[in-house]
């Protein structure tokens, strides 16, 4: 899908309020100029764009526009609305998520307002606002079910029409629902001159907004095509039948978590009529359904061709080391690679590659390498050592004063550059510590590379980078820097060539909403939960493990744990394959979203923000561990977004989430 076909209506006949308690909504047809003009009389009704097929599939392109932008470090909360990332606060760039995770958020006037869609919430210039993306979705439904509209288009293309729409309809309020938790649901639009009664929405408990999102989503899936009938050169990021399992899995899987899953925390929230709108009763079997619905996405991925990536052979040669974590990083950064489930085409990187690349020579333009997404200390520590178990488990190495000084040697060359002094937390880790994070001294393998294959790297003829002040990826620019002392590598194509001249080149990508290791790490999560340790759970975090270059997990934690038994208890098994999610998935704005349906937020988003001296210019003074920030998060108000005061003006009926 072209964003150049994206076209938005000016609906000058039966117009409705998308959610009926947004009074301001309902003039939008009359004065909004997010709405363009598409008919020659310059006169664009619902008649008009349901008439012929062409006209049709711009509503349909116009539905498709309100799809979040995930791929923006501005319009996706998981990058920096909790402790995954820091930045530099208001010098490079202003962000309405950050001042989330700063603890700002605020009743009136909320940071990152989906509700509304304002404050960065309704996507680039607050122009792709949730409730009216699904309010469109509504009219679409409505006209093309009806069989007399659009006569020049195909039975089976009609279908497949209606199946995207809802599709996208189900989603919208998946992604409501995961914000706000119980939201009203919007199954048909309500006319203008509605009672007031009917106008006044109110919000629906969870579980029933869970199973009517879910029953939407399979509703959409059997008008959905195979993922091998899209036609890559014209089709790429319509959405198919595996899509639509994968967001039912994430959907049941929320639903099943301890935020959403007898949580009495909020038991207290009720409608004004009295109506609970949590479900305080555990239910295990709701683990049983997202399992169920986790393996029917992975099956019907792998049917349609679906496979962990590995990086192929390439034209230069490269070590074994080097190859393990060029797999590990284009499994993202690839276009359309084989594990790509979902590729967001509304959702480009150009943008987020440059605000994480550092430069790597003098002559690297800051404003081309802005290097300012900046994971903390404790998100380096969160991955495993070489033998694949946490760095506070290993019984063969010793991470008591990870930041000890040592010189790295010969043959930790493809990791570190050789005779490079670095801290002790820098060495012997696994692959995708390499493979994700850059850091001073760090070896950072791309297409420009002095020398094309890295096995001379004796010779330091491949990119390092030199982080200390007034090195040039130090914190040295005005604006531009890094304040950890860790800089994302994984979002960033190995394709990426900056140009000593000026300028540099960045490989866009399509932003992937869902990877197939995803999908293996739900099932694993909710097979445990549903059955406990066994084999298939194993198998499932086995693959992950194999393509990131370690051993199985029993094996692991029997062979190098201080804890050997931990992978044969539902608990231990527990802690495993949530570090495992969150290490295989760092970066891409799951953790967030992961740590809240934990119930670990309180506990993990409370802790301080550290990383190294940014501003020490040699080993001694720059590996100092400092405090950049002291977070807050207040439980249980921060699990959900505050619902605007206005909206509760507006709109009698609605209640505030607890906190707010």
């Amino acid at each position: 899908m072209k964003e150049n076909k994206t076209i938005l209506y000016r609906l000058k006949k039966s117009i409705v309020p998308v959610a009926s308690s947004f009074i301001a909504l309902l003039s939008v047809s009359a004065c909004s100029s997010d709405f363009l003009d598409v008919i020659p009389d310059n006169v664009a009704t619902i008649e008009n764009a349901f008439k012929l097929r062409n006209e049709a599939e711009k509503y349909l392109f116009t539905c498709y526009s309100y799809l979040p932008k995930d791929g923006s470090i501005y319009h996706n909360p998981g990058f920096l609305g909790g402790d995954e990332m820091w930045i530099p606060y208001k010098t490079s760039i202003a962000s309405d998520v950050f001042e989330i995770a700063r603890g700002s958020q605020r009743r009136a006037n909320p940071y990152f307002n989906v509700w509304d869609g304002n404050y960065s919430g309704g996507g680039p210039g607050d122009n792709y606002k949730l409730f009216i993306g699904i309010r469109h979705c509504n009219i679409f439904l409505e006209n093309l079910t009806d069989e007399s509209k659009v006569p020049d288009i195909t039975a089976t293309e009609r279908q497949r029409w209606i199946g995207e729409v809802e599709f996208l309809k189900a989603y919208y309020h998946f992604y409501l629902l995961r914000m706000y938790g119980p939201i009203p649901l919007m199954r048909t639009n309500i006319p203008i001159d509605a009672p007031e009664n009917e106008i006044n929405v109110r919000r629906e408990p969870v579980d029933v907004c869970v199973s009517y999102i879910a029953d939407l989503l399979d509703t959409a899936t059997a008008k959905l095509p195979e993922d091998n009938d899209i036609v890559p050169t014209t089709e790429a990021g319509r959405i198919t039948k595996t899509i639509a399992l994968s967001v039912k899995a994430k959907l049941l899987l929320m639903a099943a978590s301890p935020l959403f899953n007898g949580n009495n925390d909020f038991a207290t929230l009720v409608n004004k009529d009295g109506t609970p709108l949590f479900n305080a009763t555990y239910d295990v079997n709701k683990w049983k359904l997202a399992s169920d619905a986790a393996l029917a996405a992975i099956e019907s991925a792998e049917a349609n061709g679906k496979s962990l990536y590995v990086f192929p052979q390439s034209p230069f040669t490269l070590s074994a080391e080097t190859m393990t974590q060029m797999s590990i990083r284009q499994a993202v950064c690839e276009r359309w690679n084989s594990e790509i489930i979902w590729g967001n085409s509304n959702s480009q990187t150009s943008d987020i590659q440059r605000l994480a690349m550092p430069p790597l020579d003098p002559a690297h333009n800051h404003n081309d390498a802005r290097k300012i997404m900046s994971p903390p200390l404790k998100i380096a520590r969160m991955f495993y050592t070489k033998n694949g178990v946490p760095i506070n488990e290993d019984k063969t190495l010793n991470f008591s004063n990870d930041v000890q000084l040592r010189a790295a040697t010969n043959a930790e060359r493809f990791h570190i550059k050789e005779g490079v002094v670095t801290a002790r937390i820098n060495f012997d880790r696994e692959p995708r510590f390499y493979a994700d994070l850059g850091f001073d001294g760090g070896v950072w393998y791309k297409y420009d590379s002095p020398s094309k294959s890295d096995v001379d790297n004796t010779a330091g003829n491949v990119w390092s980078l030199k982080a200390k002040f007034g090195e040039p990826a130090g914190a040295s620019h005005s604006f531009h820097m890094n304040v950890t002392g860790y800089f994302v590598k994984k979002l960033v194509d190995w394709n990426q060539i900056t140009y000593t001249t000026g300028g540099s080149f960045y490989k866009g990508y399509a932003w992937p909403e869902f990877r197939l290791a995803d999908l293996y790490l739900m099932y694993a999560e909710a097979l445990n939960e549903s059955e406990g340790p066994s084999a298939t759970v194993y198998d499932y975090l086995d693959r992950i493990r194999e393509r990131a270059g370690l051993a199985g997990v029993v094996d692991s934690w029997a062979n190098f744990s201080s804890m050997p038994s931990k992978p044969s208890t539902q608990a231990g098994l527990r802690d495993i394959i949530r570090q495992e999610r969150l290490i295989e998935l760092a970066f891409e704005g799951h953790r967030f979203w992961d740590l809240k349906r934990w119930k670990l937020a309180a506990q993990n988003l409370n802790a301080p923000i550290t990383g190294w001296n940014i501003k020490g210019t040699d080993q001694t003074s720059y590996y100092q561990e400092l405090t950049v920030t002291n977070q807050q998060f207040v439980a249980p108000r921060d699990y959900f977004w505050p619902i605007p005061e206005s909206a509760l003006i507006q709109n009698p009926n609605l209640v505030q989430n607890l906190g707010w």
